[in-house]
């Protein structure tokens, strides 16, 4: 038995028609479509669509696997592509960048003190006689 995955970054009626008839035309067998969901969108972002067929190991063709990975290196890969997307969406919710407080100024700040007492730092206590 041979498995075929085709990852469809573009989910829409055409491509997944098209994608369907031309590997059914190569002897392939749809054995499932998996679809990868966006968070902020009811629409899938991406569909893997699983075939399979009788038959030995399927040779690779290098020039093919060249070509894609030119093609990949020139545009990125679609996943890449998903990722940055998901980065971009949730930039807005991720916390904002704050500057780290000593404990000393967090203490000042939860008493409601405008201005924090100066750190003293290099001071050495003498013990008293």
């Amino acid at each position: 038995m041979q498995y075929k995955v085709v990852e469809l970054s573009t989910v829409d009626e055409g491509a997944l028609e098209r994608t369907l008839n031309e590997w059914t035309a190569k002897g392939w067998s749809l054995d499932g479509i998996q679809f990868a969901m966006r968070e902020s969108s009811k629409r899938p972002a991406m569909a893997f669509i699983l075939f399979t067929r009788q038959g030995g190991p399927a040779e690779h063709d290098e020039d093919a696997a060249r070509g894609r990975l030119m093609r990949m290196s020139e545009t990125g890969s679609p996943t890449a592509a998903l990722a940055a997307e998901y980065a971009r969406e949730h930039a807005e919710w991720a916390a904002p960048m704050i500057s780290p407080l000593s404990a000393h100024e967090r203490l000042a700040r939860l008493a409601g003190l405008d201005e924090p007492e100066p750190r003293e730092e290099g001071l050495t206590l003498e013990p008293e006689e």
